[in-house]
């Protein structure tokens, strides 16, 4: 029987797509990280993602919010119930970037997550040429983190979480990169949160790309 651990991309589509997102790029790169870490990595629509769960050891989430423009067609019960069955068995997570904003339709996502994108309250300075400080957390790398990324601030923050990185932005340290276990039935979900990954650029970095591999890791339990 083969130990190749599978990943599903859920990348932003449709409704999950921004213009200011190039989630098409973005994924075919964290794929490619997965890849080299010995993930069997597809990539799918999100809704359509969501109902193929099954035997899904790594779910990675890479989309917009699809309530930007002022609704939601809400997500099909096909999808919102793949996701609570990967839930309640114990999926690993890795939410990129605007995943704190997307899947809003989804009940489950944010109390997994531990986080949310609250639009009018969070932000993030210009995007720049950035350096994240470490915190004390054995998924913190020896090399600095660096990359040229938008640093988010003033998300909200939901239940208690590790974080694994840190930046301050008008003299307040914000979590970039935490890690959290949740308990959706009797199994707990590894759950790991980058909010890097604006662009390809940010995954030009090596140490954003070992970053990934060791929360790709760690929520899969290895």
């Amino acid at each position: 029987m083969s130990s190749t651990r599978r990943a599903l991309i859920a990348t932003g589509t449709g409704r999950y797509a921004d213009p200011w997102h190039p989630f098409e790029e973005t994924s075919d790169r964290v794929a490619r990280i997965l890849e080299e870490g010995g993930f069997d990595a597809v990539i799918a629509p999100v809704d359509e993602g969501l109902q193929r769960l099954a035997g899904v050891d790594l779910l990675v989430v890479n989309a917009g919010d699809p309530w930007r423009d002022g609704g939601s067609v809400g997500a099909p019960a096909e999808s919102i119930v793949g996701l609570d069955a990967a839930l309640d068995r114990g999926i690993g997570i890795l939410a990129l970037h605007a995943a704190l904003a997307s899947l809003r339709d989804y009940a489950a996502w944010a109390s997994a997550t531990g986080g949310v994108w609250l639009p009018g309250v969070s932000m993030h300075p210009p995007i720049s040429d950035a350096e994240f400080a470490w915190a004390d957390h054995p998924l913190a790398g020896d090399e600095p983190l660096v990359a040229f990324d938008e640093r988010y601030a003033f998300l909200q923050a939901i239940g208690a979480s590790h974080v694994v990185a840190t930046h301050e932005h008008d003299d307040v340290i914000h979590p970039v990169v935490w890690t959290r276990e949740h308990l959706g039935g009797e199994t707990v979900s590894r759950v790991a949160v980058d909010l890097l990954g604006h662009d390809a650029r940010s995954y030009d970095s090596p140490s954003h790309r070992a970053l990934i591999a060791r929360l790709a890791g760690w929520a899969t339990g290895r």
